[in-house]
């Protein structure tokens, strides 16, 4: 079972082949790779960091329109969720599935209760009163966005702590509830930075919430490198990136709803508001292991809540990935 998309050197092990020689449909990054020379001073590596990030959480804040005291960094959003768990008192967890399974994981180490609502057939599903919550919008693997007024106005009401999850934000400009942290004291925002600023390898996630939160967050001292902080600060700051990434993801996202349904091969087509794109096919395992053959993995879903070994995601790629991948269709028995 694929627990997790990215996992090429598992497959390329598998294919006695470099990592670099599979083109990877299960990782779901941002296709826009700028070719740029990164440099930084090695003077600046000697000394420790500054445990606050003091500088990035300014860039951060200004960007997002918060208060740095919002704002607790982690090395990576995965991190980020486990620290927020332990931190949490409540023992009633509502996961509304599917979604990433790292949150499954971590409330059954803070030992919490789980419970978990089928978001696509009954997302109005009931929830405890002060429970604790979890929704990703843009939701994974579907890239579904949820208008979320209804849900949060009634988690409010039932004064639910309130985890959501808006990593996949920013490929479209949807709106977000980064506002409401200082209205509402129960709400965490998890938001890694790999997806939408392409780099997977640069490990920062975030926690935004009431600066009163923030007290009970304990990340590791020096949890960021310096390498890590200053790549994420200048990759924040670069407009050009973030105008050519939404450009790009456009254009490519069309093309690849284009080619999946010109294959033939899937009965259904999910739409999505994400830079990925779920399909479901009676022959998903025989397309799966056809298309490795060809050395491109793609993210069987069999692993999420509510789905099964039918379904497949795509993340969106360049132009020459998505030929490949409209190629190996063709070749397909």
């Amino acid at each position: 079972m694929m627990q997790h998309g990215g996992n090429i050197y598992k497959y390329a092990k598998e294919l006695d082949c470099d990592a670099s020689e599979i083109i990877d449909f299960s990782s779901n990054i941002n296709l826009y790779q700028k070719a740029q020379e990164f440099c930084i001073n090695t003077q600046q590596l000697t000394p420790y960091a500054d445990t606050d990030y003091t500088t990035l959480k300014n860039t951060i804040a200004s960007k997002y329109k918060i208060e740095t005291n919002n704002i607790t960094l982690y090395n990576g959003a995965t991190a980020a969720i486990y620290d927020l768990f332990s931190s949490l008192k409540g023992k009633s967890v509502y996961l509304y599935a599917p979604l990433y399974g790292e949150y499954e994981k971590a409330a059954l180490r803070a030992k919490k209760d789980i419970y978990k609502i089928n978001r696509i057939e009954d997302i109005d599903a009931q929830v405890e009163k002060k429970s604790i919550v979890v929704f990703v919008n843009p939701s994974t693997p579907e890239g579904s966005y949820y208008d979320m007024d209804d849900l949060f106005l009634e988690w409010k009401k039932k004064k639910c702590t309130i985890i959501l999850d808006e990593s996949f934000i920013e490929f479209e400009a949807h709106k977000s509830l980064k506002k409401q942290i200082m209205d509402y004291k129960k709400l965490y925002i998890i938001q890694s930075f790999s997806k939408f600023y392409s780099c997977a390898g640069v490990r920062i996630g975030a926690v935004f919430t009431h600066k009163k939160n923030t007290r009970s967050l304990q990340p590791p001292l020096w949890n960021i490198s310096t390498f890590d902080a200053e790549f994420l600060e200048q990759r924040l700051l670069d407009e050009e990136f973030i105008t050519q990434t939404r450009k790009l993801h456009q254009e490519q996202k069309a093309e690849l709803q284009k080619i999946l349904k010109e294959s033939k091969l899937f009965d259904l087509i999910v739409e999505s508001d994400a830079n990925f794109i779920l399909v479901q096919s009676k022959k998903a395992q025989e397309i799966f292991e056809h298309l490795l053959a060809h050395k491109i993995l793609v993210r069987s879903c069999e692993s999420f809540d509510f789905l099964d070994g039918s379904w497949l995601r795509f993340a969106v790629k360049d132009k020459e990935a998505q030929q490949k991948l409209q190629e190996a269709f063709r070749a397909l028995p």
